[in-house]
C-alpha cells in the first residue's frame, strides 16, 4: 500500500561543500533508526558516499536518497553534493522536494554555493529550514553564523534554537519555542536531557525568544494586533504560526547541532516533520497546460529526476509521482520518446542498497530499474499527452580535454559508456573537434573530468588517456592576390589538363568563404567550375602558416584553358588547389585565435587579484556587477590563456571563484606568439611525418 501524500516529507539536503551535509544525513538515518550504526566520511562508511571516487576524495558527488520513518510520517532524504562541478544533482533535487535543509559550517558561514542554491530554492518557492553544523570546531561561532545569514538571506530567518556552550565545550541546544534546555550526554534521542535552561543563559535566550516572537507574530495580521497590544500568544498558536510562516517561506528557521556527534538530530527530525509542509501543503503543479494534484485515483504521471548508470543493474532512474500511482509489473509510457516501459520491480532505496516496493503514490519519491528509453527528464505517464518539466538551467562546461581510448579497438566502448555517464549528469559535454578531429570531453572543472575518467575504469573497465585540446586557430589573408594553377599530365592516352587564374581578396567580416564565377567567353566550360570550386576549398582546409583552415576569403575564378579531350574534373580540382596555394603564400597570410567571453563570479576582496591575472592572459575586462553577494566580471580572453584557468582562479579565489565561457570571434594572433604556433606545428608535422 502506498504512502498517503500528506504524510510524507521530501527534503534536499543542500549547502556548501564541507558542510557536513553526508554527516548530518549519517546521523538522521541513524536517529530514526534506519541503520544500526552511524558511519563517518573519514572511514568511508556513510550510506549517502557509496561509490569508490566519493569515499576516495571524501566528498559527495551524486545524489544519494533514503527513506525512513519518523513520527509515523515517510521521510524522503536526498543527500545532495556541495561541490559546484557537481551541483545539477543538487538542482534537480531541489526540483522534485517540497523543502530544503540548508546546512552550514559554523566556521566557514554562508559560502557561494550556499547562496546559489538558496536562490534556486526561492525560485522554486520551497520552504527552507538551516541547520548550523559543526559547532564543535575551533573558531566555530553559533551567532555570528546567525548574522551573517541575515545579512545574506534578510530578516525572515531566525533562530528557533541557540547552542549551550561553544567548540569543544558544546552540550546541547535551547529551545525557543518550548523554551527548554535539552542536555546530549552522548548518541541517540534518549540522551537528549530536558532540563530548566541554565541561569547564564537566561537573558540570551529571552532575547533571541523575543526575536522569534516578532517574526511569528507577523505571519497574520490578528495575531500581530494581539502581539503588539501585549496578549499572551499559547504555545500551541505559536507553533501553528511557526508552521505556517515556515510553509509559505516567510519565516526561515535556524536550527543547530554536532551531526558526527548526533548532537540536535533528533531536535531536526521533529522540525522537518512538524514544520515542513507536505506535497500536498501547496496544491497541484502546474506543467504547461495540466495541472498535476497529488491524487492517486488521477492518470499517473512521474518525473524522472535522476540517471544512475551501472554496467551491471543497467540504469537505476529515480523519479518523483505527482499524479496517481506506479505499480510494480506495470506498464507507463515515456512521453519525450512515446514509448511504453514495463515498469519492473520498484525500489526504496537506502543510499547504494535497496528493497523491494509494491507501488508508490503521489507525492512520494522512489526509484525503477531496468527501463530501456527512460532517463532524467522525462516523464513516465499513462498516456501520451504532451507535457515537459522547465528545463533546469545549468552551468555551461569549462574545463575540457581531449580523450582517447589506452587501448586500440576501445572506441566504441568508450564513447557508449561515456553516453551513459552524460545521461547520469547533464553537465559533461561530448562532441567531436570537427578541425582537430579530436574527441573532446568537457566538464565543470578538472575534479570533474577527473571523475568521468575514473568512473570509466571503475564501472565500464575502459580507460582512457586525457590531453589537452589543440586551439582551433584559423588562417586569413590581410591583402589580395593573384596566382595561376595549371596541372597538366601526359603519360600515354588521354592525358590530363586544367588550367585556371583566381584572384583572393579579405572579406569584410572576416569570416566564411565566397566563390565567385567570372568566366567568360567558355574558357572553362560550366560543368568545369564546380570542381576549381572544390579544389580551392580544399586547399583551404590547410593554410599556408601553420596548416588551419582558412576563413574570410572571397575567390574570383577569372580565366583559364582547357582541352576538349584531356581536361576533366579531377585536373580542374588540382589545377584550383594548386592556384589557392600558391595565392595564399602571397597574400599577406595571417593566424586566428579564438576570443571567448569570459563571466567571471569571485568574492569582491578578491577581484584585484583576478583582474591582474587575467592581464597577463591578455584579457580585456569589460566591466563589474555585484550578483548575489559577489562580483561578477565580464571580460574577452583568448582560448589559449584559458585552458588551465580553472585549477588558477580557485587558488587566487580560495576555492569560491567560477566562470563560464562562451566563443566570440577569431582575432589576429600577436606576431610573437603566432610564431611559437607555427613553430609547434611543423614540430608535429615533422614528428608525424617520422
Amino acid at each position: 500500500m502506498h504512502e498517503a501524500p500528506d504524510r510524507i516529507r521530501n527534503v534536499a539536503l543542500v549547502g556548501h561543500r564541507g558542510s557536513g551535509k553526508t554527516s548530518l544525513h549519517e546521523a538522521l538515518l541513524f536517529q530514526a533508526g534506519a541503520v544500526n550504526r552511524m558511519g563517518t566520511v573519514v572511514d568511508g562508511t556513510t550510506v549517502a558516499d557509496s561509490d569508490p571516487d566519493e569515499r576516495s576524495r571524501q566528498m559527495s558527488i551524486a545524489a544519494a536518497m533514503a527513506s525512513f520513518r519518523w513520527q509515523d510520517r515517510k521521510i524522503n532524504l536526498v543527500d545532495t553534493p556541495g561541490e559546484p562541478s557537481f551541483i545539477a544533482d543538487a538542482l534537480g533535487a531541489l526540483r522534485v522536494c517540497e523543502s530544503a535543509v540548508f546546512v552550514i559550517n559554523a566556521v566557514m558561514s554562508v559560502e557561494v554555493s550556499t547562496t546559489r542554491l538558496w536562490k534556486r530554492a526561492e525560485e522554486l518557492d520551497l520552504a527552507r529550514l538551516i541547520f548550523v553544523n559543526m559547532l564543535d570546531r575551533e573558531r566555530a561561532d553559533f551567532f555570528r553564523t546567525l548574522d551573517a545569514l541575515k545579512g545574506a538571506f534578510g530578516d525572515h530567518v531566525v533562530a528557533t534554537e541557540i547552542p549551550i556552550g561553544s567548540e569543544q565545550d558544546v552540550r546541547g541546544v535551547i529551545d525557543l519555542v518550548d523554551m527548554r534546555a535539552y542536555v546530549y550526554d552522548g548518541f541517540g534521542h534518549e540522551s537528549a536531557r530536558a532540563e530548566e535552561i541554565p541561569a547564564e543563559l537566561a537573558d540570551e535566550a529571552q532575547e533571541y525568544r523575543e526575536k522569534l516572537m516578532d517574526e511569528v507574530a507577523m505571519t497574520s495580521d490578528a495575531l500581530a494586533e494581539r502581539y503588539l497590544e501585549g496578549e499572551e500568544i499559547s504555545h500551541e498558536e505559536i507553533v501553528a504560526a511557526l508552521k505556517e510562516g515556515t510553509n509559505h517561506g516567510n519565516i526561515f528557521p535556524v536550527t543547530c547541532g554536532v551531526a558526527t556527534r548526533n548532537l540536535g538530530s533528533d531536535r531536526l527530525l521533529d522540525a522537518i516533520v512538524e514544520d515542513l509542509p507536505s506535497p500536498v501543503k501547496h496544491g497541484g503543479l502546474e506543467v504547461g497546460e495540466l495541472t498535476l494534484e497529488a491524487d492517486p485515483e488521477k492518470p499517473l504521471y512521474a518525473y524522472v529526476f535522476k540517471t544512475r548508470a551501472d554496467p551491471f543493474a543497467g540504469k537505476l532512474n529515480l523519479f518523483r509521482v505527482y499524479q496517481g500511482v506506479v505499480r510494480h509489473d506495470s506498464q507507463a509510457l515515456n512521453t519525450r520518446a512515446h514509448a511504453k516501459e514495463r515498469i519492473g520491480q520498484l525500489l526504496v532505496l537506502q543510499g547504494k542498497e535497496s528493497s523491494p516496493a509494491e507501488s508508490f503514490g503521489p507525492g512520494d519519491l522512489g526509484a525503477v530499474a531496468k527501463l530501456k528509453e527512460t532517463h532524467a527528464g522525462d516523464w513516465l505517464a499513462e498516456r501520451d499527452a504532451p507535457i515537459s518539466m522547465p528545463q533546469i538551467a545549468l552551468p555551461a562546461p569549462v574545463m575540457a580535454f581531449a580523450i582517447a581510448p589506452k587501448s586500440k579497438g576501445d572506441e566504441d566502448k568508450v564513447f557508449s559508456s561515456l553516453r551513459r555517464l552524460q545521461e547520469e549528469d547533464p553537465t559533461i559535454e561530448l562532441r567531436r573537434d570537427q578541425q582537430t578531429g579530436e574527441q573532446i570531453v568537457a566538464g565543470l572543472s578538472q575534479v570533474h573530468v577527473e571523475v568521468v575518467v575514473e568512473r570509466l575504469k571503475s564501472r565500464f573497465g575502459a580507460e582512457v588517456v586525457l590531453k589537452p585540446p589543440r586551439v582551433p586557430y584559423q588562417e586569413t589573408i590581410r591583402q589580395s592576390a593573384k596566382a595561376h594553377g595549371r596541372h597538366k599530365k601526359q603519360s600515354g592516352g588521354r592525358g590530363q589538363f586544367g588550367d585556371c587564374h583566381i584572384e583572393i581578396e579579405p572579406l569584410d567580416n572576416g569570416e566564411g568563404f565566397e566563390f565567385v564565377n567570372k568566366i567568360k567567353g567558355g574558357v572553362i566550360p560550366t560543368s568545369f567550375i564546380p570542381a576549381v570550386e572544390k579544389g580551392v576549398v580544399e586547399a583551404m582546409e590547410q593554410g599556408v602558416v601553420a596548416g588551419y583552415p582558412v576563413k574570410g576569403v572571397r575567390v574570383r575564378l577569372y580565366d583559364g584553358q582547357y582541352h576538349t579531350v584531356d581536361s576533366s574534373e579531377i585536373a580542374f580540382k588540382l589545377a584550383g588547389a594548386q592556384a589557392m596555394r600558391q595565392a595564399l603564400e602571397q597574400a599577406s597570410p595571417v593566424l586566428l585565435e579564438p576570443i571567448m567571453q569570459v563571466t567571471i563570479s569571485v568574492p569582491e576582496s578578491s577581484v584585484g587579484d583576478v583582474i591582474g591575472d587575467l592581464n597577463s592572459r591578455r584579457g580585456r575586462p569589460l566591466g563589474m556587477d555585484a550578483a548575489s553577494g559577489m562580483t561578477e566580471i565580464k571580460a574577452e580572453v583568448p582560448m589559449a590563456e584559458m585552458l588551465a584557468y580553472a585549477p588558477d582562479l580557485r587558488g587566487i579565489t580560495g576555492g569560491q571563484g567560477e566562470f563560464t565561457m562562451l566563443f566570440e570571434r577569431y582575432e589576429e594572433m600577436p606576431a610573437h606568439l603566432a610564431q611559437k604556433v607555427v613553430a609547434a606545428a611543423h614540430s608535429a608535422g615533422e614528428a608525424d611525418a617520422a
